[in-house]
């Protein structure tokens, strides 16, 4: 069963630094050039140079990392960054409107270390997506230069009982430690939890380790810690150490979480390609024509979507069309992995592609006929102006996180982009130091 332990958070101190909705980031996966700027100018102690420092002229590769320690020393050492002087678990909200929707949701969950566990039989952690290398170095430099979780992996739990979402709700009845709405609109709620016996952490921390947790954004970092730990473990005596250890931000699987999806840009088809294409659809897909403004919209909403249908829409330079799965005729194509991962639409298409325009597996990951958009909206446009060779877009609805749950159990990974949970944990709003 997972081991999860309260900790001693490193976080902003609001009386050194004000307001805190000027000093947290988004994870760093999704910061561009752009927004990487302006969350720069935002504040000269924002936690985007603790979580996606830059290289300046001159340096060595390493220095940029080594730049990140220096600054977590200097602002432990001035008061920017304090820890907290007792353990605890910190109780995280976030109240947020469905992108492309009027719906509104809040969800909650809680942050507390997760101890180590290399994925494989027998592990109560467990991945539905496949890493990649350049990511994990990056991480692993960084983490190895500063001893620091500066952001934390997501992982999902079950809890039947509901356990935990009382315990939450009623720790969210009290005054939050961090209060802020981000730049999407998103209302990001912190509460500090000290622990005590019989206190309110007990039943988020029981309801978590009851089972496996599988993994549901994070995969690299959490790859990245794995590494971090085997070497660390070479030079150290210690017992239970805080390397041992990971900041993870837990959520109930069973709540209602929003998974969006990505849609799939197909370059290089040509006027022959897209007749081939017309011509074969029918034969994998129930096909009825659609208004490309109704298609687009539908689609555009698509985080409020059930998804798991087998349903998509296809935009092309001659129209737009909504697809229904026939289940049966994929049934005759090659596939590999279990049940749950060829059921999931991501693998329907991918099926799709491979028959119909010869895009395999291969083809994906060269990246030269397949790009992604998480907008319907900015798919259709790529086709109406064939920006970049784009003359086909595919629009999917997002992947259910049973689904997710179900891949993760038969030991199975994901096809690339199959999920994207929103909204996304801040960096900054608190971070682990591998030391107790």
């Amino acid at each position: 069963m997972p081991d999860i332990r309260p900790f001693r958070a490193l976080r902003y101190d609001p009386e050194v630094v004000g307001d805190p909705a000027r000093l947290v980031a988004p994870p760093y996966d999704v910061i561009g050039p752009a927004l990487h700027e302006q969350l720069l100018a935002r504040h000269p102690r924002n936690a985007v140079r603790l979580d996606l420092p830059t290289s300046q002229p001159g340096e060595e590769p390493d220095d940029r990392y080594r730049r990140v320690a220096r600054l977590v020393a200097e602002w432990r050492s001035d008061g920017t960054l304090r820890r907290d002087p007792r353990p605890a678990v910190y109780v995280y909200e976030q109240s947020y409107r469905v992108p492309g929707t009027a719906l509104e949701r809040t969800q909650r969950g809680f942050f507390a270390r997760l101890r180590i566990e290399p994925f494989g039989p027998g592990s109560s952690v467990l991945p539905h997506e496949r890493t990649l290398s350049a990511p994990k170095e990056d991480r692993y430099r960084l983490l190895r230069a500063t001893g620091l979780n500066t952001s934390p992996v997501v992982g999902l739990f079950e809890d039947p009982e509901r356990a935990a979402a009382a315990a939450l709700a009623q720790a969210a009845a009290g005054t939050p430690v961090a209060d802020l709405v981000d730049d999407d609109g998103v209302r990001h709620r912190l509460w500090m939890i000290p622990t005590e016996p019989g206190g309110m952490a007990d039943a988020p921390i029981a309801a978590a380790s009851a089972g496996p947790v599988y993994i549901a954004d994070g995969h690299h970092r959490y790859e990245t810690a794995v590494r971090y730990r085997d070497e660390r473990r070479v030079h150290s005596s210690e017992t239970d150490p805080a390397f041992d250890f990971l900041l993870m931000l837990f959520l109930d699987a069973a709540d209602a979480l929003t998974v969006l999806p990505t849609h799939r840009l197909v370059r290089g088809l040509g006027e022959a390609g897209l007749a081939r294409l017309a011509e074969a659809l029918p034969g994998l897909f129930a096909v009825e024509p659609a208004s490309r403004g109704a298609l687009v919209e539908r689609f555009d909403a698509a985080g409020s979507l059930p998804g798991g249908g087998g349903r998509f829409g296809i935009v092309t330079p001659q129209g737009a069309w909504a697809l229904t799965a026939r289940r049966e005729a994929f049934a005759t194509l090659p596939a590999s992995g279990g049940a749950a991962v060829r059921a999931l639409d991501v693998s329907l298409l991918g099926s799709a592609l491979e028959a119909l325009l010869g895009i395999d597996a291969a083809a994906v990951a060269g990246g030269q006929r397949i790009a992604y958009t998480k907008s319907a909206s900015d798919a259709a446009a790529a086709v109406a102006s064939g920006e970049d060779g784009v003359d086909a877009a595919f629009l999917l609805e997002p992947t259910p996180v049973a689904s997710i749950i179900a891949v993760a159990r038969d030991g199975d990974v994901m096809p690339q982009k199959s999920t994207y949970f929103y909204p996304k944990a801040l960096t900054g709003l608190l971070l682990n130091p591998l030391e107790w």
